[in-house]
Protein backbone atom coordinates (compact mmCIF):
# COMPACT_ATOMS: atom_id res chain seq x y z
CA UNK A 1 0.00 0.00 0.00
CA UNK A 2 1.55 3.07 -1.06
CA UNK A 3 0.17 6.32 0.10
CA UNK A 4 0.68 9.19 -2.15
CA UNK A 5 0.80 12.34 -0.21
CA UNK A 6 -0.40 15.48 -1.88
CA UNK A 7 0.85 18.77 -0.76
CA UNK A 8 -1.27 21.83 -1.39
CA UNK A 9 0.37 25.19 -1.18
CA UNK A 10 -1.89 28.18 -0.64
CA UNK A 11 -0.71 31.68 -0.91
CA UNK A 12 -2.24 34.00 1.66
CA UNK A 13 -2.97 36.64 -0.98
CA UNK A 14 -5.09 34.23 -3.03
CA UNK A 15 -7.07 33.14 0.03
CA UNK A 16 -7.80 36.77 0.98
CA UNK A 17 -8.85 37.70 -2.58
CA UNK A 18 -11.13 34.67 -2.80
CA UNK A 19 -12.76 35.52 0.54
CA UNK A 20 -13.28 39.14 -0.52
CA UNK A 21 -14.87 38.17 -3.86
CA UNK A 22 -17.06 35.54 -2.18
CA UNK A 23 -18.18 38.15 0.38
CA UNK A 24 -18.96 40.66 -2.38
CA UNK A 25 -20.92 37.98 -4.26
CA UNK A 26 -23.02 37.19 -1.20
CA UNK A 27 -23.55 40.92 -0.57
CA UNK A 28 -24.65 41.40 -4.21
CA UNK A 29 -27.17 38.54 -3.96
CA UNK A 30 -28.58 39.95 -0.71
CA UNK A 31 -28.84 43.43 -2.26
CA UNK A 32 -30.65 42.10 -5.35
CA UNK A 33 -33.09 40.09 -3.22
CA UNK A 34 -33.80 43.16 -1.08
CA UNK A 35 -34.33 45.38 -4.14
CA UNK A 36 -36.73 43.07 -5.93
CA UNK A 37 -38.75 41.68 -3.05
CA UNK A 38 -42.45 42.48 -3.07
CA UNK A 39 -43.29 45.06 -0.49
CA UNK A 40 -46.65 45.87 0.94
CA UNK A 41 -47.97 48.78 -1.07
CA UNK A 42 -48.32 51.97 0.83
CA UNK A 43 -51.96 52.66 1.61
CA UNK A 44 -53.44 54.89 -1.00
CA UNK A 45 -54.80 58.14 0.23
CA UNK A 46 -57.90 58.95 -1.73
CA UNK A 47 -57.73 62.37 -3.21
CA UNK A 48 -60.75 64.48 -2.43
CA UNK A 49 -62.58 65.14 -5.67
CA UNK A 50 -65.65 67.08 -4.65
CA UNK A 51 -66.88 69.51 -2.06
CA UNK A 52 -69.71 67.53 -0.43
CA UNK A 53 -73.14 68.94 -1.13
CA UNK A 54 -76.09 69.20 -3.48
CA UNK A 55 -75.50 70.81 -6.87
CA UNK A 56 -77.89 71.47 -9.71
CA UNK A 57 -77.70 72.50 -13.32
CA UNK A 58 -80.46 73.20 -15.76
CA UNK A 59 -81.10 73.15 -19.46
CA UNK A 60 -83.84 74.43 -21.70
CA UNK A 61 -86.15 72.16 -23.70
CA UNK A 62 -88.50 74.34 -25.75
CA UNK A 63 -90.30 76.47 -23.13
CA UNK A 64 -89.48 74.26 -20.17
CA UNK A 65 -86.45 74.41 -17.92
CA UNK A 66 -85.32 71.04 -16.67
CA UNK A 67 -83.02 70.88 -13.66
CA UNK A 68 -80.77 68.00 -12.74
CA UNK A 69 -79.62 67.63 -9.14
CA UNK A 70 -76.40 65.84 -8.20
CA UNK A 71 -75.54 64.90 -4.61
CA UNK A 72 -71.87 64.20 -3.90
CA UNK A 73 -69.67 63.46 -0.93
CA UNK A 74 -65.90 63.98 -0.93
CA UNK A 75 -65.13 61.15 -3.36
CA UNK A 76 -68.37 59.74 -4.75
CA UNK A 77 -71.44 60.68 -6.71
CA UNK A 78 -74.30 59.59 -4.47
CA UNK A 79 -77.46 60.60 -6.31
CA UNK A 80 -78.59 62.08 -9.61
CA UNK A 81 -82.19 63.11 -10.17
CA UNK A 82 -84.51 65.59 -11.78
CA UNK A 83 -85.70 68.50 -9.65
CA UNK A 84 -89.36 69.50 -9.78
CA UNK A 85 -89.90 68.09 -13.26
CA UNK A 86 -93.38 68.95 -14.45
CA UNK A 87 -95.68 66.22 -15.69
CA UNK A 88 -96.11 68.02 -19.00
CA UNK A 89 -92.37 67.79 -19.62
CA UNK A 90 -92.36 64.08 -18.76
CA UNK A 91 -95.22 63.55 -21.21
CA UNK A 92 -93.63 65.66 -23.96
CA UNK A 93 -90.24 63.94 -23.60
CA UNK A 94 -90.96 60.31 -22.72
CA UNK A 95 -87.35 59.22 -23.26
CA UNK A 96 -86.06 61.57 -20.55
CA UNK A 97 -86.72 59.27 -17.55
CA UNK A 98 -85.41 56.03 -19.12
CA UNK A 99 -82.30 57.86 -20.34
CA UNK A 100 -81.71 59.28 -16.84
CA UNK A 101 -82.14 55.83 -15.27
CA UNK A 102 -79.56 54.35 -17.64
CA UNK A 103 -77.08 57.20 -17.11
CA UNK A 104 -77.57 57.10 -13.33
CA UNK A 105 -76.81 53.36 -13.17
CA UNK A 106 -73.66 53.74 -15.28
CA UNK A 107 -72.38 56.71 -13.28
CA UNK A 108 -73.01 54.94 -9.95
CA UNK A 109 -71.05 51.94 -11.20
CA UNK A 110 -68.09 53.85 -12.72
CA UNK A 111 -68.18 57.05 -10.64
CA UNK A 112 -67.32 58.80 -13.88
CA UNK A 113 -69.03 60.40 -16.86
CA UNK A 114 -66.66 58.66 -19.27
CA UNK A 115 -67.76 55.74 -21.44
CA UNK A 116 -71.49 56.32 -21.03
CA UNK A 117 -73.33 54.03 -23.42
CA UNK A 118 -76.77 54.76 -24.80
CA UNK A 119 -79.29 53.50 -27.27
CA UNK A 120 -79.34 55.25 -30.66
CA UNK A 121 -82.90 56.41 -30.00
CA UNK A 122 -81.71 58.19 -26.80
CA UNK A 123 -78.51 59.70 -28.18
CA UNK A 124 -79.39 63.38 -28.00
CA UNK A 125 -81.37 63.09 -24.78
CA UNK A 126 -78.45 61.28 -23.16
CA UNK A 127 -75.95 63.87 -24.39
CA UNK A 128 -78.02 66.75 -22.99
CA UNK A 129 -78.43 65.00 -19.64
CA UNK A 130 -74.71 64.15 -19.41
CA UNK A 131 -73.83 67.80 -20.14
CA UNK A 132 -76.18 68.95 -17.36
CA UNK A 133 -74.72 66.41 -14.91
CA UNK A 134 -71.21 67.50 -15.90
CA UNK A 135 -72.14 71.15 -15.26
CA UNK A 136 -73.38 70.24 -11.77
CA UNK A 137 -70.25 68.18 -11.06
CA UNK A 138 -68.08 71.05 -12.27
CA UNK A 139 -69.59 73.18 -9.52
CA UNK A 140 -68.76 70.44 -7.01
CA UNK A 141 -65.17 69.79 -8.12
CA UNK A 142 -62.38 71.09 -5.94
CA UNK A 143 -60.41 73.73 -7.77
CA UNK A 144 -56.73 72.91 -7.55
CA UNK A 145 -54.26 75.73 -7.34
CA UNK A 146 -50.56 75.24 -7.94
Amino acid sequence: MSAKTKIVVLHLKEVIYTAIFAGLGVLLVILLCWMFQERDPEPEVEETLYVPGVYSAGFQMNDSTIEVEVIVDANHINDISFVNMEESVAVMYPLMEPAMDSIRAQIYENQSLENITYEPSNQYTTEVLVMAIDDALEQARIKKTR
